[in-house]
């Protein structure tokens, strides 16, 4: 298994028999084998999580398949929306699907963001893969105690229908926006799902936020699990 960090919240995972790119908007691709089909995944419609650019990548190759969340439906040019009508699939939360394409099978989970979109759960080959979105504890210096405390509660029953699960993947937000509350969301996460791999993201290209919370006394017990990520186009091999 291949994953490369793109830019901010996108990343590409490479299996065997298929390729997942996440939240792509900008950035430098791998070269994707071409006999593998590409499934193409975007949680929200914000422009640093979701551009109309994916849509060039089906000029390119016949199998790239689209799982979009709902609203972006709105935001496609007319021309791509008759153009992969028949590769593409809008959701909402709280779907579960499996697509069967080619040789592969791929089981897909959805869940509320408490931002927009969704988040997404993958199990394909063996393999789980979570991917968070804008679905975090986003926890504000300087906002009304009150909505703080609202959002942690949205954060913590959302992700709470995944507890007792494990996953080999999790692609999780660490945003240095938040200041002293950064770490809130990754904490909260790894209480509800037993996490092989931490890959921080949106990070906006503050590198130096993932050494901060592997220093920070909350990820005791589970800081050798972050990835820590030092540039754009980096490969680890899984």
């Amino acid at each position: 298994m291949k994953i490369t960090y793109i830019h901010h919240s996108s990343f590409s995972v490479e299996l065997e028999n298929a390729v997942i790119l996440f939240d792509y908007f900008k950035g430098t691709l791998p070269e994707f084998p071409a006999g593998k089909p590409l499934f193409i995944f975007a949680s929200h419609f914000h422009a640093d999580h979701y551009a109309p650019v994916i849509f060039q990548l089906g000029e390119k190759r016949e199998n790239v398949f689209y799982i979009l969340s709902k609203e972006i439906g709105k935001k496609i040019p007319e021309e791509y929306r008759k153009r992969y009508k028949d590769r593409m699939r809008l959701v909402k939360a709280g779907e579960r699907f499996c697509l069967n394409i080619s040789e592969e099978s791929l089981i897909v989970e959805t869940f509320h963001s408490t931002d927009e979109g969704v988040a997404f759960w993958l199990s394909c080959e063996g393999k789980e893969i979570y991917h968070a979105g804008d679905l975090n504890n986003w926890w504000w210096e300087g906002e009304d105690m009150a909505w703080n405390r609202n959002m942690a509660g949205a954060y913590r029953e959302e992700i709470a229908k995944m507890h007792g699960r494990t996953a080999d993947i999790a692609f999780l937000p660490l945003d240095p926006r938040l200041g002293e509350y950064f770490y809130l969301g990754i904490d909260d996460f790894v209480r509800e799902v037993d996490t092989k791999l931490i890959f921080p993201m949106h990070f906006w290209e503050d590198y130096t936020i993932i050494p901060k919370l592997i220093e920070h006394s909350s990820s005791e017990g589970w800081r050798d699990r972050i990835v820590e990520i030092h540039k754009e186009g980096e490969e680890f091999i899984r």
